[in-house]
C-alpha cells in the first residue's frame, strides 16, 4: 500500500485533529519534512482533504457517491511506456449527480507519430502539428481534474502515464483518489470479458469505440453509470465505492 492509500485509510477510519494529521504526515513522509507544506502540496496534487475547524477530513469519505465529482479520463499515446513516448490526446468528462457538468478534449503536439498508432486511432501526424504542447495541455488538464475522483477503464495505465508526464513537466504526480471501471464492472456486471468494446456490445451502449480519447471516456462513463445502478446498500460514500470496486467477487 502506498503512502497516499495509507493516508486515506487512516482518514476513512476517523477525522484527525490538525496536530494528529501533521504527525501522521511526518510518520509517512519523514521527520524532516514540513507538514504544512506537505498538506498544501497534497491538496495541489488532488488529494481530497480539507480542514474544518482544525479537523482534517477526507472529503471522499464524507460525500455520497452520487454527489461526488468524478472525472472520467482516457488518453491516447504514441507508445506504451512514458519513458520513450508521449500523450497525443486527452479526453475527460466531469460527472456529478447523474449528469455531465463539463468536458475536456485536446490533441497534444508531436513532431512525429508511429504509423501503427495512426492505424489504431485514426490520429494523423497532421492532427498534432498545430496542437498545443504537452506541458500546456497537462496544466489545463490538472486544473480541470481538481480533486475529483480519477476514473478510467484500466485506470492504472491512464493514471500512471499522466502522473509520469505531470512530474516530468514539473507539476508533481497525481494524488487524486482513483476508480477503475474494469474493477467496478467485474463486481456489478456479469460478462465473459471486460474490455470497452465487449461491454459496449454486451450492454447495448451504442458508443463509438475507435481508440479516441473522448469517445472512450464517454463509454467508460456509461459503464460507470450502469455499475452505480447495481451497487449494494452498504455502498454509501465515494470511498465506499472505491473500496467496493477493489473487493474480490465472492
Amino acid at each position: 500500500m502506498n503512502r497516499l492509500d495509507k493516508l486515506a485509510q487512516k482518514l476513512k477510519k476517523r477525522d484527525l485533529k490538525r496536530e494528529e494529521f501533521n504527525n501522521l504526515l511526518l510518520a509517512l513522509y519523514g521527520m524532516f519534512e514540513d507538514p504544512a507544506l506537505l498538506y498544501e502540496t497534497l491538496k495541489a496534487r488532488g488529494f481530497p482533504i480539507e480542514e474544518r475547524e482544525e479537523i482534517v477530513v477526507l472529503k471522499t469519505a464524507k460525500t455520497h457517491y452520487m454527489e461526488q465529482e468524478y472525472v472520467i479520463v482516457d488518453i491516447e499515446t504514441s507508445g506504451s511506456k512514458p519513458a520513450n513516448s508521449q500523450i497525443i490526446e486527452i479526453g475527460a468528462i466531469k460527472y456529478r449527480e447523474n449528469r455531465i457538468v463539463d468536458r475536456f478534449e485536446s490533441f497534444v503536439y508531436a513532431s512525429q507519430l508511429p504509423e501503427y498508432i495512426t492505424k489504431l486511432t485514426g490520429i494523423t501526424p497532421e492532427d498534432l502539428l498545430e496542437a498545443p504542447p504537452q506541458r500546456e495541455v497537462l496544466a489545463r488538464f490538472r486544473e480541470f481534474l481538481g480533486d475529483g475522483v480519477f476514473v478510467a477503464h484500466n485506470v492504472g495505465f491512464d493514471y500512471g502515464f499522466l502522473s509520469d508526464k505531470l512530474e516530468e513537466s514539473g507539476y508533481g504526480r497525481l494524488a487524486n483518489r482513483k476508480l477503475c471501471t474494469i474493477d467496478l464492472a467485474k463486481r456489478t456486471i456479469k460478462s465473459q470479458r471486460y474490455g470497452l468494446r465487449f461491454l459496449n456490445d454486451l450492454l447495448g451502449l451504442d458508443s463509438l469505440i475507435h481508440h479516441r480519447a473522448y469517445a472512450d471516456a464517454l463509454t467508460a462513463l456509461k459503464v460507470l453509470k450502469i455499475s452505480m445502478e447495481r451497487l449494494p446498500a452498504e455502498v454509501v460514500s465515494a470511498e465506499d465505492l472505491i473500496d467496493f470496486s477493489k473487493k474480490r467477487k465472492s
